[in-house]
Parts: C-alpha cells; sequence; structure tokens
C-alpha cells in the first residue's frame, strides 16, 4: 500500500476543532472531502498531515495558527462610515459579506462591530489566529 504523497489526489474524513473542544467542520454525513497534496487546495498544516498517510490510516494532528489560517492581523480591520452602508445590507455582529476588491476580486469580511457612526469589517479568516485540531482518516489515494 502506498503513502499518499504531493501531486496525489486523496479522499479523506475529517473533524475540525478548537481548543476549547467545540467542532467546527466535519465531514460527518457527507462525501469524503477530495483534494491535490500539494497544490494548495487546504490550509499547509492540513496538506503536510496527510501527506505519508496510507489508505485506512486515521490521526489526530494538532495545527498552529501559522500553519492553518495564520495569525489575526489588527490592519485586516477596517472602519467605514455607517450612513455610506446601503439599508439593505445586513449589520450583524458575525455576518458575513463579499466585497469587491481594487481589481473586482470577491473579498470576504465579517462584521466586526457597529456603532453609531461607523461599521468595522474584518476581512481576516474566521479561523485566523487559532490553533486546529483535526481527526483525519485517508479513505483513497484516486
Amino acid at each position: 500500500m502506498s503513502d499518499a504523497k504531493a501531486g496525489d489526489t486523496v479522499k479523506i474524513h475529517y473533524t475540525g476543532t478548537l481548543a476549547d473542544g467545540s467542532k467546527f467542520d466535519s465531514s460527518e454525513g457527507r462525501d469524503p472531502l477530495e483534494f491535490t497534496l500539494g497544490s494548495g487546495q487546504v490550509i499547509p498544516g492540513f496538506d503536510k498531515a496527510v501527506t505519508g498517510m496510507t489508505v485506512g490510516e486515521a490521526q489526530t494532528v494538532e495545527i498552529p495558527s501559522e500553519d492553518a489560517y495564520g495569525p489575526h492581523d489588527p490592519n485586516g480591520r477596517q472602519s467605514f462610515p455607517r450612513d455610506k452602508v446601503p439599508d439593505d445590507i445586513p449589520l450583524d455582529i458575525g455576518t458575513r459579506l463579499q466585497l469587491s476588491g481594487p481589481q473586482g476580486q470577491p473579498i470576504m469580511v465579517t462584521v466586526a462591530e457597529v456603532t453609531e457612526s461607523e461599521v468595522i469589517l474584518d476581512a481576516n479568516h474566521p479561523l485566523a489566529g487559532q490553533d486546529l485540531t483535526f481527526e483525519i482518516e485517508l479513505v483513497e489515494i484516486v
């Protein structure tokens, strides 16, 4: 049986949890996640964890934030005048919105704070700055 290596397309089942034990994502009840090792389709630490696994192998790995979604960047927060935000845009704390970048590329942001005069949006990934734990099972090397 061969080990998973860069360039292989793999199928895995996983459950991701935070330091407090809360689950943030899982493939439970869904088809396995399929991706190509070394292609940048998943976070670096996840890619490294699956590399070298054999079909049927399961493991639990801890991935530091640097190998996950990176540290939380305070420069990723930006303030906008509240009166410039259209009334039909939901401004509940935690709401994910899509903005357009300078070249029209989509940028996902989270409503972080709302005051009478401003709205603060955070472009950091919601899991930035967090260490993650994954239970991973390699189901198939395609």
